[in-house]
């Protein structure tokens, strides 16, 4: 029997990379998305699109013969769930919610980023998780972990991405709940940053046999995306309207990731735009650079 793990997915490039390293070490995972009145619901679409693209890699055959077959990828799919918090965002003061305060910008320290707090979230997320991951350990007989994508990046702002955090909120499952000690966590991004989230999904694409720049378009990192509608040439000379989903590169969220991916030294395969359309990555990486000088100015 494979390792089972409940993984919070929330179409993010944390969470997605640990849905990537979960497959790499063997778990088979279930996978739980919320959808509690975001803003970013685009999230929702990359999360769903990256579950699709991947199921559709498991166990893919390269050729088969009368005698033997290779398969090129082996993984166990994984098994999704959108779960919807209906009612829940008109309640809530934060600015990622629909109808909150403008999402801030600039970068990812500074004192206006607790804007982006949806309080209790992580708790409200947690109780649903576990008792998933429960369900799965009762019934297979065996122990379950709760993998979460939280980081470093996420301490200073979020108090419910901390250690003590998932420390106590551990403590009180386990007091409400018979057989709870089959049920770990699992963190394996607490003490590391968002590029080294990055350089572990490099390996796990290799690990896995599946394409990086496939797997990370089908992410998103932006609290404030556009939708606009494009126009693209076609090979006979026509022209195509097509909308859809664009990256900010001026929310604190995008910043983080764009450095990520200077310091990787690759180019974001999600397309960047701003109010006036469409951005190049040259020009993504030129604006989050001056942020980023900026911010080591003032510390």
């Amino acid at each position: 029997m494979n390792k089972q793990a409940v993984l919070s997915l929330s179409g993010g490039m944390d969470s997605s990379t640990l849905l990537l390293h979960l497959l790499a070490n063997g778990y088979e995972v279930t996978a739980l998305s919320f959808d509690y009145g975001q803003k970013h619901s685009v999230e929702l679409e990359r999360a769903s699109s990256l579950v699709n693209y991947l199921n559709d890699k498991a166990d893919e055959v390269k050729y088969k013969s009368e005698r033997s077959e290779v398969i090129l990828h082996h993984f166990p799919k994984i098994n999704y769930q959108v779960i919807k918090l209906d009612g829940l965002s008109q309640l809530l003061n934060s600015a990622l919610v629909t109808g909150g305060a403008e999402v801030p910008e600039g970068h990812y320290a500074e004192e206006n980023m607790k804007a982006t707090v949806v309080p209790n979230r992580n708790k409200i997320f947690s109780s649903i998780i576990q008792a998933v991951a429960l369900s799965i350990a009762e019934s297979k007989n065996t122990e379950c972990a709760i993998a979460m994508g939280i980081h470093a990046g996420d301490h200073a702002i979020y108090p419910d991405c901390r250690q003590e955090f998932r420390d106590i909120d551990y403590e009180a499952f386990k007091a409400g709940n018979w057989g709870a000690e089959k049920v770990t966590y699992y963190t394996p991004y607490l003490e590391d940053d968002k590029y080294g989230i990055l350089v572990d999904g490099e390996i796990c694409c290799h690990t896995l046999g599946v394409d990086f720049d496939e797997v990370y378009r089908r992410t998103n990192t932006s609290y404030k995306p556009i939708k606009m509608t494009v126009y693209y040439n076609t090979e006979d000379g026509g022209i195509v309207e097509e909308e859809d989903w664009f990256s900010d590169y001026k929310s604190a969220s995008s910043v983080e990731r764009v450095e990520a991916f200077i310091k990787l030294d690759r180019k974001d395969p999600v397309s960047y735009a701003d109010e006036f359309g469409p951005v190049t990555w040259e020009f993504v990486k030129e604006y989050v650079s001056s942020v980023l000088d900026e911010h080591t100015k003032t510390v």
